[in-house]
């Protein structure tokens, strides 16, 4: 007679085969709110194909089996090669394949920014290190655009919908992407430290010699750079195959070993007399690839945005099946609590996030220009911040399933940081949007606009915005309230956004609780007349 130990119950159901994007209404509904209603279509497509079994296994493989280094062939010939799974080329195949590395400047259109940040979302949800290479092309271009022999070989194959890993010339490829390279040991964030040299060859470009302490997706096919030219930093374009068709001397040192983002490749690496081109004038390498950092930042407000999210989906769905002292855990008053207070902080990232896309739509409208120029280091900050108390707290609602790293958990929590620390920390943020408040008066205004329609119906909101729009025109040194003052300013534009557009419930639970001054901070603290059920039901929608 066989014998068995145990039998397994009581354990909620994979959350895979599902729509990311139809199970979110109220991502749903801020694409059609801000312009991008024409692509629901592909995003529905984007949203089935995302939510497989197969896509979410692929993010698994990605991140076990991670990028190795060969610096060298058989024979002693230095190749500097990248291998990956095959994992990781089948979702930079589907990045490309849908536009997220270059949709927006391939095919402008009224609400392609927003339509993209909405698909770069429903990406995150699955594998977030493939979001590297896909931010920095997409960041990259416009600074490309503006150079007229560059734009001329390398914007075809940067618009390309086909993924194309082959370590090849330019002239042989038919897709590319492009990274960035700033860091160096001595600097950090203060990139005016760098050492790297650029010097003239005399025939149009530069030899580049330095080094640089983090280099992104060293695999790709050219990268932005920073280096000290005669006249001070400057930023220039250099491709991994020079235009002779030479291996440009870019020598990988080694790969870094990550918290997470374990999926993609980070590197030191050094250059001997690297072949270059100058972008924009020399000593303006800083404006130039700060341009690129305001599109790099925005997709570190999406890409935590689309972190929250997958968290929430998994507490939620096992909440709802996981049975606890005689009923759902869902439906234990303490669970609802922590829950709705979860679906609220990611709801409010989302609909920040894709105001900020839409911001990024109009270069020729001032007040835009302005909202996002305070607004995206502000959201990249806090958002940022509050990923990794997100992801910690969703993993809790798993308990141990959500410790171990057979799921999803682990990995979200593991990724959430980088986001709060690549394209600056929170505290290089915060002084940046002290810097822009100071350098455009009209930014006070701007913000006053933004508040205006969401006056008038909650008095704690309308007390916390007249309190901030107080401080801010009272000048002076902030510095030391940097982060309160920023904090401050996320929050209540998120509350305006809930209270225009999102369900009641939400609204006033958002309002009551992040500006009302009851909230404890630690998730699950609201107050009990929050409606639990309606939020958490809109948490999440699986037909």
């Amino acid at each position: 007679m066989q014998s068995t130990t145990h039998d397994v119950f009581n354990q909620s159901p994979p959350l895979v085969s599902y729509n990311l994007f139809l199970s979110d209404p109220a991502l749903r509904e801020a694409v059609v709110r801000e312009g991008a209603g024409w692509a629901v279509d592909a995003l529905k497509t984007a949203g089935a194909a995302l939510g497989s079994e197969e896509s979410f296994e692929q993010g698994r493989q990605a991140n076990i089996y991670t990028p190795v280094l060969r610096n060298f062939d058989a024979r002693g010939y230095r190749t500097d090669q990248v291998e990956f799974n095959p994992a990781w080329h089948n979702l930079m195949r589907g990045i490309v394949s849908r536009g997220l590395h270059s949709s927006p400047w391939a095919n402008p259109k009224a609400g392609a920014h927003v339509a993209r940040a909405a698909g770069f979302m429903l990406q995150a949800q699955v594998e977030a290190g493939a979001l590297c290479p896909t931010t920095m092309t997409y960041g990259a271009i416009p600074a490309i655009a503006r150079h007229a022999s560059l734009a001329h070989d390398w914007l075809p194959l940067l618009y390309s919908r086909e993924y194309d890993h082959r370590d090849q010339p330019s002239a042989n490829k038919r897709g590319g992407l492009v990274g960035m390279g700033m860091t160096e040991k001595q600097g950090g964030s203060d990139v005016r430290a760098n050492t790297t040299r650029a010097e003239p060859d005399g025939n149009g470009a530069y030899a580049i010699t330095g080094h640089k302490w983090f280099f992104s997706a060293p695999q790709i096919d050219a990268h932005l750079v920073l280096a000290q030219a005669p006249q001070g930093l400057s930023c220039f374009f250099m491709p991994r195959w020079r235009p002779d068709g030479t291996r440009n001397p870019i020598h990988i040192q080694r790969l870094k070993d990550k918290l997470g983002n374990r999926s993609n490749a980070s590197s030191e690496v050094e250059f001997h007399g690297a072949y270059g081109v100058l972008l924009g004038e020399e000593g303006r390498g800083i404006p130039t690839i700060l341009e690129m950092g305001n599109y790099t930042r925005l997709d570190c407000v999406l890409g935590t945005a689309g972190m929250m999210r997958q968290a929430v989906s998994r507490a939620v769905h096992h909440a709802r099946h996981r049975q606890v002292f005689g009923k759902a855990l869902v439906d234990q008053p303490i669970m609802r609590n922590v829950l709705t207070d979860l679906a609220l902080e990611a709801e409010a990232a989302m609909v920040l996030g894709l105001r900020l896309a839409r911001a990024f739509e109009d270069d020729a409208d001032e007040a835009e220009q302005l909202f996002r120029r305070v607004m995206t280091p502000a959201a990249k900050f806090w958002i940022c911040k509050r990923g990794p108390e997100l992801a910690a707290e969703a993993m809790e609602v798993m308990g141990g399933n959500g410790y171990v790293e057979d799921g999803l958990h682990a990995r979200i929590y593991r990724e959430m940081p980088v986001n709060s620390i690549w394209e600056g920390s929170g505290n290089v943020m915060c002084l940046d949007v002290l810097r822009a408040l100071a350098k455009h008066p009209r930014a006070g205004e701007v913000l006053l606009a933004e508040l205006a329609p969401a006056r008038n119906r909650y008095p704690e909101f309308d007390r916390y915005a007249d309190r901030l729009l107080s401080l801010l025109g009272v000048g002076g040194d902030l510095e030391a309230y940097a982060r309160n003052l920023t904090r401050q300013m996320v929050l209540v534009v998120q509350a305006a956004l809930l209270i225009r557009h999102a369900p009641t419930p939400v609204a006033e639970a958002f309002v009551a609780s992040r500006l009302g001054g009851d909230w404890g901070g630690s998730f699950g603290t609201l107050a009990g007349n929050v409606d639990f059920d309606t939020i958490v039901a809109r948490a999440l929608v699986l037909r």
